[in-house]
This record gives C-alpha cells, structure tokens and sequence, in this order.
C-alpha cells in the first residue's frame, strides 16, 4: 500500500537520504513551501505524513485537516512548533529526532562562548578595517577559573559539560527535572536557577521552549546576573526577551551575548545587531553534513514505522511535550 508523505521545509533535510528511506515503502512524497497553518492544513488533507522542522506551525487547525494523517515528524529536537495534544487526541502520532546533533550544538556552543569571551568578532572587523590593536577588545577576562551555569541538563547540556573538562572551569546547572547524582556524575554542581545567575561567569541556555520556560531569561533573570556575565543561547529564542536583553547590554548590566537563535526568526532588523557585544549565527547549531543525514535518515524511518503500524522509536510525550 502507497503512503503519500507530505515534507515542508525540505532546505533542512538531506533529499537522496529521504527518498532512499521513504522509496521502501512506495511513499509518494509531496514537498510543499508552506508553513503559515492554512496553507498547511490544505497541503496535509489527503496526507498519511508530515514530516516538517522548526518554521512550519502544526496546530490543531493542521491536524483537524489531515483526515488521513497518522504521524507527524519533526525533523529536529523541540516540538514547540507543534501543538502535541491536538495530534495525540486526533490519534495522530509525533515523533522528532532527539540525538542527531548532539556533537554540533555542544561545540558550536563552545563555539560562541569562546567568540563572545575572545571578542574575535570584534578584532576580525578591526582588522580587516587595516587596524592592527589589540586594545579594541578591551575589557577581556580568562576562561580559566570562570563559573559556567547551564540552564537545563539534557544531553546537549551534558556534553557541552564533558566539553569543558581540561579547560579548568566551575561547571554548575540547573534542571529540576534531572537528578543531582546525574550531575555529579559529569562533576557538574547542581543549584537553583537564581543561584546559577548569581554566581555564573557564562549562563548557557540548554532548554526547550514550553510555557514554563518563555522568557525565563527576562529583565529580573538579567539583573540577577553578573554585569560581565555573557549570556549564550543554542537553544530556543523565545527563552530570552530580546528588549530586556538589550537593555542590559547598553545599560552595562550584561557583558554580551552569543545567539544562535531568536525570536521571531528571521529576526529582521533587530536593535541587538547593532551591538559589538553580541555574536550571532542563523540557527545553525545544529548543522553539518553529517548530522543532516542522519536526521533526514532518522525522523524518515520513525514515520515509516508508524505508516507500518509499529511502535516508533522517537515518540513525543503528549503530557509533557518532552522526549
């Protein structure tokens, strides 16, 4: 039996690895631009799939509309863009790809720490500008004897954790899902979110996006923070209010900050850009040739087992939101 298989967004997915997959059970596979939930709902109405990442909305509008649809693939990690509850009530699975960048956001986390602390943005412009001052990146601090605080500590977290072993830094975290033990595995101290403000060098942002965590880092969660403290964000942009944010930049009350994800995204022209304190990158952690194969090969096969009627490895928790 063919399987019509609905792809949005297919920029993210790798497409010679998702037609290998999805050619084994005859799926016809339909790729569509849409990503506004009534142009979606229109696309899905004969689906038996939709597999789609971080741009594409499935509310329960999508859903409603899918008469046929039996799974929705989230080619990524966070299901923020997808109302979970409205899938699961409508017996509509969702499935994601919780592991497949692990490796990619950790370092590319490490990546911004390093670029923000080093100020290597600013001295390329310097540069490149025909100066030759090492005075422009004043002031700088040492990463060594720095207190990293990581907010959430899943398995981004914790190997971004494992990352800065060797580099003689104080790693604390906080995560009131996650028990203590589990930290102190990775030598990793656990504490209160206000306490990892208070004492954190560099706030690394590790956690998904659900009504309890938007805008946690808000203009208290700022003025809680060092005033050099550096703020990094791999993680979901709707963490952070971005007007408090910058606010505590001009004001002094913030060191910088390195983002590689906002909100809305594309952020357009944001007043932060205009600020040598902070480094941005286009939401691309995630990326590299490697980990876009594996989750093209990874969200594919997850729905394929679910058109088959078999459990499906990644399946989303419709309670929680969380994997």
């Amino acid at each position: 039996m063919s399987h019509k298989v609905v792809v949005s967004d297919t920029k993210v997915m790798d497409g010679e690895t998702r037609a290998a997959v999805l050619d084994a059970v005859e799926a016809t596979v339909k790729t569509t631009a849409a990503k506004e939930p009534a142009a979606v709902a229109r696309a899905v109405n004969d689906a038996d799939a939709l597999i789609v990442d971080a741009g594409t909305q499935v509310t329960a509008e999508v859903v409603e509309a899918g008469d046929s649809l039996k799974v929705v693939g989230r080619a990524g990690i966070g299901v923020d863009n997808i109302d979970v509850r409205a899938a699961v009530d409508a017996g509509v699975r969702v499935v994601n790809v919780p592991d497949y960048s692990v490796e990619e956001v950790s370092t590319h986390t490490f990546a911004l720490t390093l670029a923000c602390l080093r100020k290597i943005p600013t001295f390329d412009r310097s540069v490149k500008r025909g100066e030759w001052e090492w005075t422009v990146g004043q002031p700088m601090r040492r990463l060594a004897g720095s207190t990293v605080g990581l907010v959430a500590f899943g398995k981004l977290a914790s190997r971004f954790a494992a990352k800065l072993r060797g580099f003689d830094v104080d790693v604390v975290a906080h995560d009131p899902y996650v028990p203590e033990y589990r930290m102190g595995d990775l030598g990793v101290e656990s504490v209160t979110f206000e306490t990892l403000l208070a004492d954190s060098d560099i706030v690394s942002l590790h956690a998904p996006l659900t009504d309890e965590t938007r805008e946690m880092v808000d203009a208290d969660a700022l003025d809680r923070m060092r005033d050099d403290a550096l703020l990094v964000n791999t993680a979901r942009g709707g963490l952070v209010d971005e007007t408090a944010l910058y606010d505590a930049l001009v004001s002094g009350d913030l060191g910088g900050a390195g983002l590689d994800v906002r909100e809305p995204e594309p952020p357009g022209d944001a007043p932060l850009h205009d600020l040598d304190s902070v480094v941005c990158s286009p939401h691309v952690a995630w990326y590299s040739e490697a980990s876009r194969v594996e989750l093209t090969q990874t969200v594919a096969e997850d729905v394929i087992r679910v058109l088959r009627g078999e459990e499906p490895e990644n399946p989303i928790d419709p309670e929680t939101g969380w994997f």
